[in-house]
This record gives structure tokens, C-alpha cells and sequence, in this order.
């Protein structure tokens, strides 16, 4: 019997052991598939379970391994695909009663790349309908819960993968973040989670059609140590000709760089981004963190950086992204969707040229504002949201007239704006706050210097590490 010990190792440990046959695929496969089945059914973190699949792909990894065939970056490795990316044969709902059947003919990129890599999937991780909230409500079935505490969200979008991650239901995850959909959960959860360089991960999502715009939306990895999310990002990674905006160059060695020195390093501190309004206990883990870099032999500066609240000037932009590739849910499953999809669909609809074109120029600001900041600094801190985990029965809150969100969207503050500059930024644990819910410390670099955000996450890490952290529900 393979030691149940072995699902609370991180990923590239797990790798190492298959590499040298102290473990097979098929063992761990089956270990993480026993721990989904008798733990999510208190979290819902899985919305799809492909058992056979994963345990057929298992047996065949262990035959290649047996005769030594060429492995991949992952090979043998278990991992949960977020229930917005395509898969091949195996049911993607997008979280939304409209695809509850549908069973895709062709990978996402990002899909195909893992399976290329040799991971093999355990099954679709929960989101929220269409992938629009920061929290992991849908009409499918039971709400997403919070390992930490069953009572609240795990977060969103990636709020099943993030949770089935901070409960060892599996060793990796891949996860999308359109306004924090990667971060969020990843602070909610008490995990790590990157949202790359927008155009370093393709977006394709294996269906054809005409190219939307894609402004916020970039794939990622979450996992439960920043080496394991560097492992995954490098397969991730690369210009993909699906993907009109993929960047052409060919990635870093993103595992080289958790070894680059950090030392010197100018740094900018923020509480609030000028307009936030923090719970006190958020602010103080989170500076607490941030001037820990000084022991680091950083320079930590607090900024006064101040910009615009991001969802009333960028909202308008996403979501007329969404009803330009689903508004016809309107017309085919408007008795399916779920209040937010619907608001969210409907607003889209009504956006001008006038509202979208304002909303590209307010974008193009807040560049020229992060630009500036960068020329002086090589990272900007901040909280990865105003306040911890809520009740997950207070989403959606109370919808209002016109442009208006609940307080619930503000989860997303500080990590919207990032998605409209297209910067790399990960959360990283900083700590809990007094009810036991874990706190996230975001960190945001240039655009396309994933390195730098990478190597100081690994240096704290190193300096105040989380992974000996399990919520109650493990």
C-alpha cells in the first residue's frame, strides 16, 4: 500500500520518486482518486471525476515507464484541469447548466501541452458559470467550499482547483485568471498561484471560430509550492499560432530562475492601491510580509501609488468580451443561467463603441501609471484582495441598476488592474488571520519578467514557508 503521506508531498518530489521507481502512476493516481472520493464530497471541488481515464492513462505511463521510453516534463504526474478548459473526452461544463453534457472533440492548448508533458488528468475542477466570479457558485450542483472553513467560498474562478489543491486531492492545477480568478483563490486558499505575462500562455481554447479580443484573461498554474507552479508554467508556456497575441519568444527557464539572487532588489509596498478599503487584519499580515523582504536584503518603499477603482472603468470591457462569444445564452438558456451570468450577459449587451473605447483609454493610463512605477522599482506589493474568505452564501449579494457590483467583486481590487496592464503577479501565503483563514501577499513585476516575481516568491518561501499548513478538510 502506497503511503497516504505521499498526497502532502510536493509535485516535484512526486516527480522525482516516479523518475526513480520508488513510486508508480498507477499508486499515485489511485491515491489522489481515493482522497477525491472520500473528501470531495464535503468540498465540491471536482465537478467531473474521469476515474477510468486517468487510471487507463496511468497504466500506460507505467508501460513506458517499464521500457524506457522517453518521458515528458510531468510523466506520471496526476493533475486537476480547471472545468473552463477544454478536454478531450472528458465532460467541460464551464459551470454552467447550458454545457452540462458537452464533451469536447479537441483540447485546449493548455490541455494538450499537459497531456503532452505526461500528466495525467483526474478530472475538471469547479468554477463559477462561464468563469465570471470570484467565488465557486453555479447551478450544477452543491456551491465550492473552503477547505479551511466549510462554510466559506474557496474563491474563484479557479475556486475548485485552488481548494482541491489546499486539500492534497491532487499535486497540480491549472487555472485561468481574468481579473484574479488565478490569485484570489489562490489568498483564499492558502496557496501559491501565477497569472503569467499576458500572451506567455496561449489562449486557445480548442473551439474555432472568429478571434475575440482577449484584454484580461491569461492561463496559468496554481500549486502548493512556487517550484511546482514554476514546473508547470514551463509547460505551459510558448507561442502557440491558435493564439494571435501568444508571445513568438521562446520562454525563461523559469526553474532556473527560483535561484536568482534578490538581494538589492527595489521594492514598492501599497496597503491600499489608493482606493481599497482593506480589513484591518489583511493589511497588517500583508505588511508584515512585505517588509519581511528587507530581511531579504530588499529596498521595501511604501508607494503612493494611487489609481481608479478598476470595475466600474474597466467593466465594460469584459463584459462585452463575454456576450460577444456567449450572448446568444441569452436567446438558447436564458432560464438556465444563474442571476450574475445573466447580469453580466445583459450588460454586455447594452456596452457602446463610446463605453468600450473610454474604457481602452482608461487602460492605456493606468499602463503609463504602472510604467512609471516601474521605471523605479523592480516589484510592487500589495494584498491580493481586501479581506479573507467570506460566507460563500453571500455571493451574489444585491445586485443594482446599471454598473454597479456587490461588495463581493472587490475580492478582486487589487488583482483586475493587473490583468489590464498584462503584468506577471502571484499570491503568495503571508499568513492567517485571527479566524484561522489564510492570507495572500501579492506580487507583481514587469511585464514579461516572470523570473523576478518567481525568484522573490521562492525567496520568501524559503524565509517563511506554508506547505506544513493543512486545513481542517485534508
Amino acid at each position: 500500500m502506497i503511503d497516504e503521506k505521499l498526497a502532502f508531498e510536493p509535485a516535484h518530489k512526486l516527480l522525482r520518486l516516479l523518475v526513480e521507481r520508488k513510486v508508480s502512476p498507477v499508486e499515485l493516481t489511485q491515491l489522489f482518486l481515493d482522497r477525491i472520493e472520500r473528501l470531495n464530497p464535503q468540498l465540491n471541488a471536482f465537478v467531473t471525476v474521469a476515474a477510468d481515464e486517468a487510471l487507463t492513462a496511468a497504466k500506460d505511463a507505467e508501460r513506458a515507464l517499464s521500457s524506457g521510453k522517453q518521458q515528458g516534463a510531468l510523466f506520471g504526474l496526476p493533475i486537476a484541469i480547471k472545468d473552463t478548459q477544454m478536454t478531450r473526452g472528458i465532460r467541460t461544463t464551464l459551470g454552467s447548466l447550458a454545457f452540462k453534457h458537452q464533451v469536447p472533440k479537441r483540447d485546449a492548448t493548455v490541455v494538450r501541452r499537459v497531456r503532452e508533458a505526461g500528466a495525467i488528468i483526474l478530472g475538471k475542477t469547479n468554477a463559477p458559470e462561464l468563469g465570471i466570479v470570484g467565488t465557486c457558485e453555479n447551478r450544477l450542483g452543491e456551491p465550492g467550499r473552503n477547505p479551511w472553513n466549510l462554510d466559506c467560498t474557496p474563491g474563484g474562478s479557479t475556486g475548485g482547483g485552488a481548494a482541491a489543491l489546499a486539500a492534497s486531492l491532487c499535486p497540480l492545477a491549472t487555472g485561468s485568471d481574468g481579473g484574479g480568478s488565478i490569485r484570489i483563490p489562490s489568498h483564499f486558499c492558502g496557496i501559491y498561484g501565477l497569472k503569467p505575462t499576458q500572451g506567455r500562455v496561449s489562449h486557445f481554447t480548442g473551439v474555432d471560430g472568429p478571434h475575440m479580443p482577449n484584454i484580461f484573461s491569461q492561463n496559468g498554474p496554481i500549486a502548493r509550492t512556487v517550484k511546482d507552479a514554476a514546473l508547470l508554467l514551463q509547460v505551459m508556456a510558448g507561442h502557440d499560432p491558435n493564439d494571435p497575441v501568444s508571445l513568438r519568444e521562446t520562454p525563461p527557464d523559469f526553474i532556473a530562475a527560483l535561484d536568482h539572487e534578490v538581494k538589492g532588489l527595489r521594492i514598492a509596498w501599497s496597503p491600499d492601491f489608493g482606493f481599497a478599503n482593506v480589513e484591518g487584519e489583511v493589511e497588517l499580515v500583508t505588511d508584515a510580509a512585505a517588509q519581511l523582504f528587507r530581511q531579504l536584503g530588499c529596498r521595501v518603499e511604501k508607494t503612493n501609488l494611487a489609481i481608479s477603482p478598476p470595475y466600474d472603468a474597466f467593466g465594460y470591457l469584459g463584459a462585452a468580451d463575454t456576450f460577444s462569444r456567449l450572448g446568444s445564452l441569452l436567446d438558447t438558456h436564458r432560464d438556465q443561467l444563474t442571476e450574475y451570468a445573466l447580469f453580466w450577459l445583459e450588460y454586455g449587451a447594452k456596452v457602446t463603441a463610446a463605453d468600450y473605447a473610454a474604457a481602452l483609454g482608461r487602460i492605456d493610463y493606468l499602463k503609463a501609471q504602472m510604467n512609471a512605477l516601474f521605471e523605479d522599482y523592480d516589484l510592487l506589493l500589495s494584498p491580493t484582495a481586501c479581506f479573507p474568505a467570506f460566507p460563500y452564501g453571500e455571493f451574489p449579494g444585491e445586485w443594482k441598476p446599471g454598473l454597479a457590483f456587490p461588495d463581493q467583486y472587490w475580492n478582486g481590487a487589487f488583482t483586475l488592474p493587473i490583468n489590464a496592464i498584462g503584468h506577471a503577479a502571484a499570491s503568495i501565503p503571508a499568513g492567517f488571520s485571527s479566524k484561522g483563514l489564510p492570507i495572500g501577499l501579492q506580487i507583481v513585476g514587469r511585464k514579461g519578467d516572470e523570473e523576478t516575481v518567481l525568484a522573490a516568491s521562492a525567496a520568501f518561501e524559503e524565509a517563511q514557508p506554508w506547505i506544513q499548513h493543512r486545513p481542517p478538510v485534508s
